[in-house]
Parts: structure tokens; sequence; C-alpha cells
């Protein structure tokens, strides 16, 4: 049997692969894949490597690459020492862009039925964004801006408001992505190319400026003016993976307003469930399948693209081209 496999063998190369269907190891599950959701920022990252060859981009953006992180499909047997309870459960797993995968059962979250794959998809995507507002302590009254409004920003702007923030100021310079927006009152677009962000920050937030800001855009050239947006002692927080070096006044940008600077990649996500933080990825998966149950997310108007594998190199071709045109994308497997 064969297993269609997403790889990258240089940059700017997509091939599907045939390989081998894995056999679980005793701890794993084997997955049948039904959907994937391709990352237009780490993915396209690496297959254009357009990063330094210094940095830590260029450590696990070693071609070959297999790509995809973010996987649902159905387990269709398992490893001897794992419970075969699995077996036929939907499953949503940190796994590759390939049709068949193997996955420690430990590291699955099962996907409630009234889910639609659809929404489901997103979920690697929503447990990032999770941890970074966790990371940013947004609480109830602040208010949050959130530069850039890809996936991630979009996400950010919905779990803000979720949390209790006052105000909610999304900043974007393209029409389409503004308007993807939930139209709720704690949120409020602003097109950097027509309004400045600190000016309506404060005509929206009683004179002040925001608590925190989330940095999504990834543009090391954006990040000093960014923090125009902040009142003192703000916390700016790094959600995006900004790809190069950046121009940095640690005095004025750090020292003299008193900023808190906080990374948040996901890999900051605990490995375990502690008393003092149950916050791991898989906790942060089962709450944004709960807010799908609840409605309290609606994932619909973020997926906009969704077709067969099969067409995964032409895809990621107009993904280099021009990746502004698009939001979710998904591969379909079934």
């Amino acid at each position: 049997m064969e297993n269609p496999t997403i790889v990258f063998p240089g940059p700017r190369e997509v091939v599907v692969e045939s390989r081998v269907v894995p056999e679980p190891a005793p701890d794993e599950l084997l997955i049948q894949s039904r959907l994937s959701l391709i990352s237009t920022g780490t993915e396209l990252t690496i297959l254009s490597a357009a990063f330094p060859a210094k940095s830590v981009w260029a450590t696990y953006g070693k071609y070959p690459f297999v790509a995809g992180y973010s996987n649902v499909g159905i387990v269709r047997e398992v490893g001897h020492r794992t419970d075969r309870s699995w077996i036929g459960q939907r499953v949503a797993t940190r796994a590759p862009h390939a049709a068949w995968t193997a996955t420690k059962a430990a590291d699955a979250t099962v996907i409630p039925e009234r889910i639609p794959d659809q929404s489901a998809v997103f979920f690697a995507i929503a447990g990032i964004v999770m941890n970074g507002i966790r990371r940013g302590q947004v609480s109830w009254g602040e208010s949050a801006v959130v530069f850039g409004l890809g996936l991630l920003g979009q996400f950010a702007a919905r779990f803000c408001e979720l949390c209790g923030a006052y105000r909610v100021f999304a900043v974007d310079v393209a029409d389409r992505r503004l308007a993807l927006l939930p139209d709720k009152p704690a949120i409020v677009p602003i097109n950097a190319r027509v309004d400045d962000p600190a000016n309506m920050i404060r005509t929206h937030n009683r004179g002040q400026l925001a608590d925190v800001a989330f940095e999504v855009t990834g543009d090391p050239d954006l990040l000093s003016d960014e923090f125009g947006a902040l009142r003192r002692q703000g916390r700016f927080v790094l959600l995006s993976s900004p790809r190069g070096p950046s121009t940095f006044d640690f005095h004025d940008l750090c020292n003299a307003p008193s900023f808190t600077i906080v990374g948040a990649h996901e890999m900051s996500h605990p490995a375990h469930q502690t008393p003092e933080n149950r916050w791991t990825r898989t906790g942060h998966y089962r709450l944004f399948f709960d807010y799908l149950l609840d409605g309290r997310i609606d994932t619909a108007p973020l997926l906009s693209d969704c077709a067969p594998y099969q067409e995964a190199p032409g895809i990621y071709s107009n993904l280099l081209a021009d990746r502004s045109s698009h939001m979710g994308v998904a591969l379909n497997w079934s």
C-alpha cells in the first residue's frame, strides 16, 4: 500500500512522494488522514529558505523536509501496547501531510463527533495562539492590539475578545483580511494604510494606548513601529516568528517605557500538566473543540482553500507567489 507524502526536496521544490505506510510502534496509532492544514507561515519560510543560514530555522528546516503539523484522521490500527478502543476514533495530531501517519497515542486528541473536519483542522493554529494569549497574560478589562491578520492574527483577535479584553484592535493593510473579523463591539478593525494605529487606539480606548500588543506579521522591519501602540509598562508578545535580524533600540523601546517583551513560541507549552499550569497543547486543543461545540468560535470564514493532496505542488507555488490572497489552506486526503 502506498503512502503519498508531501516533501520539500530543496528550496522552492514540492513533490508528492510515495513512501512506505508506517508500522505503529507499541505506543502508537496508525492514522489514515482525512484533512491537513498547510502552515502558510512556517512551511513557506522553510520552502522558500527565507531565513539566515545560522538561525534556529536552519536547524529544523533541513531538506528533504517533510511538511505539515496539523492533521485530522481516523485511527485504523494500534501498537500492541495501546488500547484498541482507539481504533475508529477521529483524532487531531501533529502529523505531517501524508495519507498514513503513525503517532504516539499520548499525542493524539479525540475530536468530538459534531465538529466537522474543516473546523477541527485548525486545532494546531488555535493551540499556538492560546499559548501566546496566556503568555501575554491578557486579562478582563484590558485592551489588546494584534498586528497582522493572517490565521494566527485572526485567532488572536478572537481569543483576546473571548478572554475578556475591553477592546481588541486588529491591524492589517488588507481590507479583505479585516473583513474576516467577527462583527463584535469589542473588536475594532484598523487598516494601517489609512489610519494610524496609535491614534485609533486612543480614540476607542478612553484616550489610552494598548495594554498588550501581539506581533503576528512575521516582518522584522515592522517591530519597532509596533511598540508605538503600547502604554508605558505594556507587554509586547512575539506570537509570530520574525525571519531575520531587527534593528532595535533597547533604551527607547524597552528600558525607558519599561515594556515587557514576551516570546510565545508554541514550544513554551508545558510538556506535562501540573497544578500550577494545566494548559498543555492537548489542554488547549480540547478547549478549542469546546469553543467550537458551544458556537463561540466560527472557523468557516477562515478556510479559503480545500483541495486534493495531489494538487499540493501547484498550491504551494501559488502561496509562494502571493499568500496574502489565501487564508486557511487544507489538503484533502479522503
